[in-house]
């Protein structure tokens, strides 16, 4: 990705590494998702279909990309990209046009994949929990990052399980 806002990976991860189980969270963390909201609002945000999907509708005060293989996809209300290359520039032009000073990378696990060896922060849910589930973040280096930012939650009303919010942010290149 060439120079523009920095990409910022959000994700909710059980301690098993599990992030969706059948397209669905499998947890309610209702905390995490005000957080989703705050961290993500006035953003660009990339997402995968499959996450879009999941979500199945454009949210609010986001201008949303989603990427995928499919030609034939085109819901109204976001833009579409067909490669990783296509889809950063979009998210760089809707930075550029509305001021963030951020990208956003919501997931899945495959748009993850591709954003880790560019994210300059994670922004992290660690759920402390071991769901089963079908999709897993995938692994990074930890000696990549430095701590910014830690703060637990017991589980509560709307909270099924304890989690932490943990941000870190790049150290290094890789």
């Amino acid at each position: 990705m060439s120079a523009g806002p920095p990409l910022v990976a959000v994700a909710a991860i059980a301690e098993n590494g599990v992030i969706g189980r059948d397209n669905d969270l499998p947890w309610r963390l209702r905390t995490d998702l005000r957080r989703f909201r705050a961290i993500t609002m006035g953003k660009p945000l990339l997402v995968g279909r499959r996450n879009w999907d999941s979500i199945g509708r454009p949210l609010p005060g986001r201008d949303m990309i989603v990427l995928t293989r499919r030609a034939d996809f085109a819901p109204e209300g976001v833009s579409v990209a067909h490669d990783w290359e296509g889809a950063c520039a979009m998210a760089r032009e809707s930075a550029a046009r509305s001021g963030a000073e951020e990208i956003v990378v919501g997931g899945g696990a495959d748009i993850y994949r591709l954003a880790l060896p560019l994210v300059a922060r994670l922004r992290l849910t660690i759920v402390h929990a071991e769901p089963s589930g079908d999709v897993h973040f995938p692994p990074y280096d930890p000696a990549l990052f430095r701590e910014a930012f830690r703060e637990s939650h017991p589980a509560g009303p709307g909270d099924e399980h304890p989690f932490t919010f943990l941000d870190l942010e790049r150290i290094a290149s890789g």
